[in-house]
């Protein structure tokens, strides 16, 4: 009787299932875990994405502002209409911008034995304008020549030699049916470098009738002098950074 029953009870009849609670608890447990670790994901993203930029960003926005003028500013605030110096006999006078080159290629606007330089420094660019002293004898022609970044127009600035020599450097831009037509290489008698940021600014400076510099007997370079601020104006202006405002919806997208 007890062996029937106990047939009846293991192997004739199933027995009472195990109650699947736990199971649902878990994988509800689960669920939950994953939706608020998604929860979380996304509420990160959002902040990222809704942030303000933060003062490295800023910065590097700035430098790359700055690096970009050359190609963006109209090229009459690079070379304005007019550059202030100072006279040679004292007070202020203004060089007249007489015109503003159409050529921006490297290789052409300096000599040749700084084109390799120019080259390896990853120039990108040379704007050149011409300008006419308050007096119109003395004619300067400005070059911006744009670079990558600060170290590489530190290395071209090198390339050019010390002391004010005009040779090798900035080529001299004439414009015909002006008094600067007979103003060329052969007559520049002084030239500058200055750089600032990301730009070498150059000027060669020589006199209205062409002379060249040999023909000159005593050399004044007083004369010339005021061509290393119209230098400064333009680096400067140029490569002042200016930090976004986000604030603005007409110049900066944040």
């Amino acid at each position: 009787m007890s062996e029937h029953a106990d047939w009846e009870a293991g192997r004739g009849r199933p027995g009472p299932r195990p109650r699947a609670w736990p199971a649902l608890v878990i994988a509800a447990a689960l669920t939950l875990t994953c939706a608020a670790v998604a929860g979380i994901a996304a509420s990160e993203a959002v902040a990222e994405l809704t942030r303000g930029p933060s003062a490295a960003e800023l910065e590097r926005a700035a430098r790359e502002e700055v690096a970009r003028r050359w190609q963006t500013w109209p090229t009459g605030r690079i070379f304005p209409e007019t550059l202030t110096y100072s006279a040679e006999q004292g007070g202020e006078e203004r060089a007249r911008r007489v015109g503003i080159g159409r050529d921006s290629r490297c290789d052409g606007a300096v000599d040749a034995a700084l084109r390799p330089a120019m080259r390896a420094a990853g120039c990108r660019g040379i704007l050149r304008a011409t300008y006419l002293d308050a007096l119109q004898g003395v004619v300067v022609t400005l070059g911006v020549a744009a670079f990558p970044d600060e170290s590489s127009a530190l290395r071209a600035k090198a390339a050019f030699p010390k002391g004010e020599r005009p040779s090798p450097g900035l080529r001299a831009l004439a414009f015909p049916g002006t008094v600067t037509d007979r103003f060329t290489s052969a007559g520049r008698q002084a030239g500058t470098v200055r750089q600032a940021g990301p730009y070498v600014v150059l000027t060669t400076a020589g006199q209205v009738d062409g002379r060249p510099a040999r023909a000159v007997g005593e050399q004044r370079p007083a004369v010339f002098a005021f061509a290393g601020e119209m230098a400064e104006q333009v680096a400067g202006e140029l490569a002042t950074p200016v930090v976004p405002d986000c604030t603005s919806t007409t110049e900066w997208q944040c």
